[in-house]
């Protein structure tokens, strides 16, 4: 099963259709909103989110807005990740970093905006109903927040996490995978998708989360830049805990697999058509960038 191509060209094309305000004295750092946000990708979780509703009957580019504003969060997270603060990486997808480019100011007021556009988005052109979309905008907060995105990145760049499997799990469902749950499971709200199959998808995204974290875990050592698009051995020079690190390469290849498997499982109890997902789920595995 092959990843939905034609979900990701969706979503490009609705991203290089916005516009962020008709003051020309902002323009300045729209262009750096933009530069960062159309700078390529697969949209692996814009994809997830229209997957997971067209899974339950939902037409994918009925949900452009919420997901468009997934990927405009998820860019925003990587121009702050970036930054010398945490990464301090000067490659992103093969492109200078969005503080090189712009310098660290504006870079930090890009990654505000998109993050503070996206809720906008949501709010304005998402069509459901409003307990619904409430419901939609409650999870993707709590999945970016102290109890998600931003809860992971303190226990990464602090170093309060400790080096156990268990450590090592906490850290990245937080700072990866909680919001890859988000996706998936707002994609089945926003189809209506019954209760228990809201909780198979949560089940599933869950084990991709889990599957995503190792994979980058394992190309971050042995990836190499001009594929990955960005610097390799960013966590070894950070003396970060990785899979790799604590398992060994070896080891973690063999977690990946076993995490594919546990994912493509879980799929399995998801009622609905669900190749799209499963195409999802084996580029992650397969990724070489």
């Amino acid at each position: 099963m092959s990843y939905p191509d034609n979900l990701a060209r969706l979503v490009d094309d609705y991203l290089g259709g916005l516009a962020y305000g008709e003051d020309g004295t902002i323009s300045p750092l729209a262009d750096a909103m933009q530069y960062s946000l159309l700078a390529g990708g697969k949209r692996i979780r814009p994809a997830l989110l229209m997957a997971s509703a067209e899974a339950f009957g939902r037409e994918p580019a009925e949900l452009l807005p919420t997901a468009a504003a997934l990927e405009m969060i998820h860019t925003y997270s990587l121009i702050h990740d970036d930054l010398p603060a945490f990464d301090d990486d000067d490659l992103r997808r093969g492109m200078p970093t969005s503080h090189i480019r712009f310098g660290e100011s504006v870079a930090i007021l890009a990654g505000d905006a998109l993050f503070a556009e996206a809720f906008r988005l949501i709010c304005e052109r998402q069509e459901a109903e409003p307990a619904l979309l409430l419901e939609v905008v409650k999870e993707i907060a709590i999945a970016t927040g102290v109890k998600g995105m931003v809860g992971g990145q303190y226990l990464d760049v602090s170093g309060n996490a400790g080096g156990t499997s268990e450590d090592l799990r906490l850290l990245h469902t937080l700072k990866t995978g909680r919001l890859i749950m988000a996706c998936v499971h707002c994609g089945g709200l926003l189809a209506q998708a019954p209760e228990k199959e809201l909780t198979n998808l949560r089940g599933f995204a869950a084990e991709l989360g889990l599957l995503f974290q190792i994979k980058d875990d394992i190309l971050d050592v042995v990836g190499e830049t001009a594929l990955l698009g960005k610097q390799a051995g960013t966590d070894a020079r950070l003396e970060r805990h990785t899979y790799v690190s604590v398992f060994g390469l070896e080891s973690a290849e063999r977690l990946a697999l076993e995490s594919r498997e546990r994912a493509l499982t879980a799929l399995g109890r998801v009622g609905g058509k669900t190749d799209a997902l499963a195409g999802i789920t084996n580029y992650i595995y397969d990724r070489h960038q």
